[in-house]
């Protein structure tokens, strides 16, 4: 009896054992540059530095100065207000040019593959190289965006130097970038809908609007939740386009500083400023933490459960 318990229960161990080998490196990968790191992070923010060594226990007084103290208060509701601008700029002209580009593909008409891999090739670029096309693009003497608008008579600002406008030019650069990956994720939700659902509703004269509002945003749900939960996460994260399109302290004026540009500052000093605070820089990052992770968990509720519902 003991012998074939041995024997049924051999298969499975070697299963198990299988699996943990094939999870492993994933495993160390995910303890070594994620879990602690946020656990090294969350340990610093409670000392005072002294340069690079850290100095006395200060329990909360470095989140304290982030949030409550002057001028840090302000250099930090500044950031956050610009990632919050980011964030709904990008769901309603990233995603929404995404949705109706992905009807359009869905509807196949003549080119449409040739269309899905032009609108995709740009995500495969890097944000280095995006950065300093777009930087081209709209340079105020020499760039092409200038020189269409000079053919109508008018006069283009300089973009990424007036506090007005450089803000929004780092968003268009961003929506030319990364619009290709929600059209795909959404034309692939759209695809799953039944052709007999699309085709009835035409024969009851529903138009291409009327389909597209009542009949495929409602049923792309689960795609519409992964665009928004990661739209959110990335415009709480945007740091390579605005420090390679304007710079580290969020020219002109902070007026494109973000957080995850003022948490590098705060942390490593910049150019400008020169002073460091490791203890203050990982108590922002705590904070950051914990606000997307905290936004991300109550979005995913509500999204699912609209999708239930649906």
């Amino acid at each position: 009896m003991t012998a074939e318990r041995r024997r049924n229960s051999s298969p499975l161990s070697r299963r198990s054992l299988w699996i943990a080998f094939l999870l492993a490196p994933a495993a160390v990968i995910m303890m070594t540059f994620v879990v602690w790191p946020l656990m090294s992070a969350l340990q610093l923010s409670f000392f005072r530095f002294e340069g690079l060594t850290p100095g006395d226990f200060v329990w909360f007084e470095n989140f304290n100065k982030v949030l409550f103290q002057s001028p840090f208060r302000e250099a930090t509701y500044n950031a956050l207000w610009h990632n919050i601008v980011v964030f709904f700029a990008l769901m309603v002209l990233e995603n929404g040019l995404a949705l109706l580009i992905a009807y359009a593909l869905l509807k196949e008409l003549p080119g449409h593959r040739v269309h899905q891999v032009i609108v995709f090739l740009p995500v495969v670029l890097s944000a280095v190289i995006v950065a300093f096309l777009w930087k081209l693009l709209l340079h105020p003497l020499f760039g092409v965006v200038n020189a269409a608008l000079g053919l109508f008579g008018i006069m283009g600002p300089a973009w990424l130097g007036s506090e007005p406008t450089a803000l929004g030019s780092i968003v268009f650069a961003n929506v030319w970038h990364w619009m290709g990956f929600p059209t795909l994720v959404l034309l692939a939700g759209m695809q799953r809908i039944s052709r007999e659902v699309l085709e009835a509703a035409r024969l009851d004269g529903a138009g291409d609007w009327t389909i597209l509002t009542k009949i495929v945003w409602p049923l792309i749900a689960p795609s519409v939740t992964i665009v928004t939960v990661l739209t959110f996460i990335g415009s709480f994260n945007w740091f390579e386009l605005p420090l390679m399109m304007a710079d580290m302290e969020g020219s002109p004026g902070r007026s494109t500083d973000v957080l995850a540009l003022y948490f590098y500052r705060t942390a490593f000093g910049s150019v400008t400023s020169g002073i460091q605070d490791f203890g203050q820089g990982s108590a922002l990052a705590v904070l950051m933490f914990l606000f997307v992770g905290a936004v991300t968990v109550v979005a995913l509720k509500y999204l699912r459960s609209r999708e239930i519902e649906i």
